[in-house]
């Protein structure tokens, strides 16, 4: 923010300068500016609970890993559904970061296993409170029944709804 002016403010007088009305956000947008704003709330703060570095793309290996045994990076990929290669970089960064580490995977000597670190299991540990704290401020805002109907619409629009999460 500059000033008090946002991006998005910045986008609607560009959209009326264009058009001359005021376009409404799609569906789409409204959601991706929820979810950016609702991740950098977390992000803000897991820095005050000391992990400055800590960025919301890194939550695809936090969500999917075996916290206890770890997972092999193959597996991650297709848990946070995007390629081995992605996956490969996400683990490459955290392991510079000391959040992960690779290790030998004790049923096939040629793959490797990737494990939080103590400081990856404390991450995760604030990491969950932080998003408790974010759930919590937008259940008060919202209220219960609004909350629980959003949440409600949003599994049924991402196809989670019937679907049981894997471990």
């Amino acid at each position: 923010m500059l000033h008090g002016i946002t991006v998005n403010h910045i986008d609607r007088m560009l959209e009326r300068m264009h058009d001359g009305s005021m376009a409404d956000p799609d569906l789409p947008r409204m959601l991706l500016e929820a979810s950016r704003a609702l991740g950098a709330e977390v992000v803000a703060s897991l820095d005050e609970r000391g992990f400055p570095d800590a960025r919301p793309g890194h939550a695809v290996l936090f969500m999917h890993i075996d916290r206890r045994w770890g997972t092999r990076l193959t597996d991650l990929a297709r848990r946070a559904r995007m390629t081995k290669q992605g996956m490969m970089l996400v683990v490459d960064e955290l392991e510079t970061r000391g959040y992960v580490r690779r290790v030998p995977d004790p049923d096939d000597a040629r793959a490797k296993v990737v494990r939080l670190t103590a400081r990856g299991r404390r991450y995760v540990a604030e990491a969950r409170r932080a998003v408790a704290a974010v759930e919590a401020r937008a259940r008060r805002e919202l209220g219960d029944r609004r909350y629980e109907a959003l949440w409600s619409a949003l599994e049924e629009l991402a196809g989670t709804a019937a679907e049981t999460p894997e471990t």
